[in-house]
């Protein structure tokens, strides 16, 4: 076997290898199961297609110029002096012009409707779901029915979801696909999400943002339920013998296990602990204003 023959076989035993690596994906985000999926679903065909007004021409132009102008074409027109076209100009011009203006306007609309701090507009009132990044794991408290969770939430389906968003560590960034947006955790930050479920089902969440060597394990289950199982979720939840208090939360924060943390419910929450986490790196700590006050003794001596 010569080696063009070669060539050619590696090339198509290569692609089939790829063809059948691609069938393994999951396109979650072209499978939308929320409004503001859904939204940005369309938002990305749009922009895809407009995008394409000019891709694909050149590629068939291309493979049309080189099939005209090969050298064996002797019928070909040759214009050795030719530079310039007014009506080439134009087209090249003012259609990638046109996009751009229309991609522009398509954007600004979009991000002002798709704001992820903009609640959803809905008769039915919304579930709050408070939710803290940590090495490596996902806490989420219940502030309203005083409960919390590790890599599990659930919430009611066609019903807002209301998310607000921290970190106890490093930046990560919470994402759960079919529903939506991508938004940052942040310490001493609070971000804010909206989104909801329009099918029953569990949706995969994730951090999708490096933050360590536990990263891969950080990914948990959204489940939009029936009214009836959200309030059986609820007892489930409020049954656990474990207590989120202090000293809990602090072996939770000091625990960095590289395995995938298990799912896990507590029946009872600290008040504010949400807020009393952003806070921690907010205000500081009694050293650093013994430090601070040590230093305005020493300058006032120096005066």
């Amino acid at each position: 076997m010569n080696s063009s023959k070669t060539s050619g076989l590696a090339r198509w035993l290569l692609s089939i290898g790829l063809l059948a690596l691609l069938s393994g994906c999951n396109l979650t985000v072209l499978d939308p199961k929320g409004q503001i999926g859904i939204a940005q679903k369309e938002l990305l065909i749009i922009c895809t297609a407009l995008m394409l007004l000019v891709v694909v021409p050149v590629i068939i132009m291309t493979f049309v110029f080189a099939w005209k102008y090969r050298e064996s074409n002797t019928e070909a027109e040759y214009l050795p002096n030719w530079s310039h076209s007014t009506k080439i100009e134009a087209v090249v011009w003012a259609v990638p012009c046109v996009i751009i203006v229309f991609l522009a306007i398509l954007t600004w609309k979009s991000s002002h409707a798709l704001d992820p701090y903009k609640p959803l507009e809905s008769s039915v009132k919304p579930v709050t779901i408070q939710a803290i990044s940590m090495d490596w794991k996902w806490l989420f408290i219940y502030p309203e029915e005083g409960v919390a969770t590790i890599n599990e939430i659930a919430f009611p389906v066609d019903t807002p979801v209301n998310f607000q968003i921290t970190s106890d560590t490093v930046m990560n960034a919470f994402f759960i696909p079919q529903l939506g947006s991508m938004i940052y955790s942040m310490a001493g930050m609070e971000t804010k999400l909206h989104l909801d479920a329009h099918e029953i089902g569990n949706y995969d969440g994730m951090s999708s943002h490096y933050s360590g060597g536990g990263f891969s394990g950080m990914s948990f289950v959204a489940k939009a339920t029936s009214n009836e199982d959200y309030q059986a979720w609820l007892a489930k939840a409020k049954a656990s013998p474990l207590q989120l208090n202090a000293e809990q939360y602090r072996d939770l924060s000091l625990l960095r296990n590289d395995k995938k943390a298990p799912v896990t419910y507590f029946s009872s929450v600290t008040p504010n602990l949400f807020t009393q986490v952003i806070h921690k790196y907010m205000s500081p700590t009694a050293k650093d204003r013994e430090v601070a006050l040590a230093m305005n003794t020493i300058c006032r001596a120096g005066e």
